[in-house]
């Protein structure tokens, strides 16, 4: 196997090697996450030391879950066999907006339906939708940011990625 010249890596390893770096970061930036919202839930003041951690370990589980769905779902819906240095924009776009329609749908479903949790009176909530700021931000910061680590994208330029290498 030889390295590709544009970015000194084997063939085939592009992708994984980007995938692994988002999944890494966005497990570790969704447990920050669930920790550092807490305080937005009536769990915080109803909950034990002992429930907040559950809550907020249980709940990164799913993010890992649902960070998993979404990239996959966006590669198979929008990637090419380039990935991440063709479509990129793409993915990622696909990716944020997988992961805020199901957020919307958790929020709805969970607070509505279930009752399974609750806002505190300081969740901001955005109208209409009646889902939380923070979750809705959770979807848009960490994968947007994990994306551009991982990969080396910034969406915002016009030139040729260049993958990142770890």
């Amino acid at each position: 196997m030889t390295a590709r010249p544009e970015t000194g890596a084997a063939p085939g390893r592009d992708w994984l090697d980007a995938l692994r770096r988002y999944f890494v970061f966005a497990a570790m930036a969704h447990l920050v996450w669930e920790f550092a919202h807490l305080p937005l839930y009536t769990i915080w003041l109803t909950g034990t030391p002992g429930e907040l951690v559950f809550a907020a370990v249980h709940c990164t589980g799913g993010d890992i879950l649902i960070t998993l769905s979404t990239i996959m779902l966006s590669l198979s819906v929008f990637g090419s066999a380039d990935w991440p240095r063709i479509r990129g924009r793409r993915v990622l776009g696909g990716a944020v907006i997988f992961g805020v329609t199901y957020t919307i749908f958790s929020e709805w479903l969970n607070i509505e339906v279930r009752e399974a949790w609750a806002y505190r009176e300081m969740m901001p909530v955005i109208p209409v939708i009646d889902a939380g700021l923070s979750p809705i931000l959770q979807w848009i910061v960490i994968p947007v940011v994990g994306y551009c680590w991982a990969t080396g994208a910034r969406p915002w330029r016009r030139e040729e990625l260049e993958v990142a290498h770890g």
